[in-house]
């Protein structure tokens, strides 16, 4: 990724909208953190794959734990898989022990076609200035399988100690796997 991209996809999309409790979340409200953007899905088998196994909510845990900003954005319309309500996006992460900091809603696909989110899960991390270090899978098995988990290479985990190393991110850009983002 070049350094032209990387500031562009950060300045392209800088207020997510719709937290549960209904409010704007800006970027800039989290100026000099580490930022997590995770496009989800309930209803994806890829993102099942990572939440039935306590995956995904582990690595929330481990990166909230060291003050990264964790935001779950779900792109589905109305209508299409993996829509959901402000409730149900509540009781979804109170059920599957998921430690997002935030889940917002993009149900006009805004904020996930600037960001390029093609898949569920799509994953990104922002360092503290602002500068999008990563971009792309969660790992580097692209199965549904759960067998697969242990023994996969969790590039989000690698990209964040990275980042927060002050170290360059090895393997910048993956490409992202899973069920197709359901834009409108």
């Amino acid at each position: 990724m070049g350094g032209d991209r990387r500031q562009s996809g950060h300045a392209r999309a800088r207020v997510l909208r719709g937290g549960h409790d209904g409010k704007t979340v800006s970027l800039a409200d989290h100026a000099g953190k580490i930022v997590v953007l995770e496009w989800t899905n309930h209803e994806c088998p890829y993102v099942r794959k990572h939440y039935e196994t306590s995956n995904m909510q582990a690595l929330q845990k481990e990166a909230t734990a060291q003050g990264v900003i964790w935001l779950s954005i779900i792109s589905s319309a109305p209508n299409e898989q993996g829509y959901v309500s402000a409730s149900q996006a509540d009781d979804l992460t109170k059920t599957r022990g998921a430690a997002p900091t935030a889940v917002l809603f993009d149900p006009t696909g805004v904020v996930g076609k600037m960001y390029g989110a093609t898949n569920t899960p799509h994953m990104y991390v922002i360092d503290k200035a602002g500068v999008l270090q990563y971009a792309g899978a969660i790992d580097d098995k692209p199965t549904s399988r759960k067998s697969d988990v242990p023994g996969a290479q969790n590039y989000v985990r690698v990209a964040l100690a990275s980042v927060a190393a002050g170290q360059p991110v090895k393997t910048p850009i993956t490409r992202a796997y899973g069920c197709t983002v359901k834009y409108a």
